[in-house]
């Protein structure tokens, strides 16, 4: 369950935006502090990504939201409507195990038309009884998507989601994800390495380095000096399904980052 939330601490509002809100959070592991001071609130209908060099505290963040991990001290208020779906960022499954993509989702104890409801709406309904070892990199992640979303949460924490597809894949996945997060009303936290694919797909950065260096729209945390001494001057760009791609300030650019001059983007 949730650790260190006080007796006496309402509940938030079910009226409101926030899911999760997180205060003051910090957490050592012996005497090497990983989190220190962290406060953020993750909100209903929101895609919020969290970024940050290796050894960053992400992956302890993580399992604090997800009530697998207590703080040190701090508070973390769930809403009392809070339901989680978890997309892990790898799963091994034996080889051996004789088990099809639809079954696997019905491990999440659901049913299997619900199961077979949740691989439509990632795309992969054709492949339900399909050994879950045959799947390819972009089959599997939207497989994990899928049992992410089979019970319907209305809050989504996905673990480098696009781990191990190309960037066609990854685009059709961020994408993917952000339909979902309208269609089921939910809010999304992810966890990304990917500082430009990514930037395209957020409504919300947070940097973090054991602390939060700095956090806002993807323009903002690109043009943070702490972000910059983190992984130095970048100029995001992301693509779209189309013959060119926009910087992040939304101008368009051919395949080589050169702004291109006349003809606006159309999206019909």
């Amino acid at each position: 369950g949730y650790a260190q939330t006080a007796p006496n601490a309402q509940r938030i509002d079910n009226m409101t935006k926030a899911l999760i809100r997180l205060e003051h959070i910090g957490k050592s592991f012996g005497s090497r502090p990983v989190l220190e001071n962290i406060s953020m609130q993750l909100m209903r209908g929101e895609i919020t990504t969290l970024i940050g060099p290796n050894g960053a505290g992400k992956s302890t963040l993580v399992r604090i939201i997800l009530g697998l991990l207590k703080p040190d001290s701090g508070s973390v208020q769930p809403s009392a409507e809070l339901k989680i779906g978890y997309m892990p960022q790898k799963i091994n499954i034996d080889p051996t195990l004789p088990i099809s993509t639809c079954r696997f989702l019905q491990l999440a104890n659901t049913s299997h038309s619900a199961c077979h409801a949740a691989l439509e709406k990632v795309g992969i309904g054709h492949l339900a009884t399909a050994p879950v070892q045959t799947l390819s990199g972009g089959e599997m992640q939207r497989a994990l998507l899928a049992r992410a979303i089979v019970r319907n949460p209305n809050f989504l924490v996905l673990d480098e989601p696009v781990q191990g597809v190309d960037v066609t894949g990854q685009n059709a996945l961020y994408s993917m994800i952000a339909e979902l997060s309208k269609s089921l009303n939910c809010g999304v936290l992810m966890v990304s390495h990917d500082l430009h694919l990514v930037m395209s797909a957020t409504d919300h950065v947070i940097c973090l380095n054991q602390h939060i260096c700095c956090q806002g729209n993807p323009e903002q945390v690109t043009q943070d000096q702490a972000y910059i001494d983190i992984f130095g001057q970048t100029t995001a760009v992301y693509a779209h399904q189309h013959d060119h791609q926009h910087s992040i300030h939304g101008e368009v650019l051919d395949q080589q980052g050169n702004h291109q001059h006349g003809e606006g983007c159309r999206h019909d």
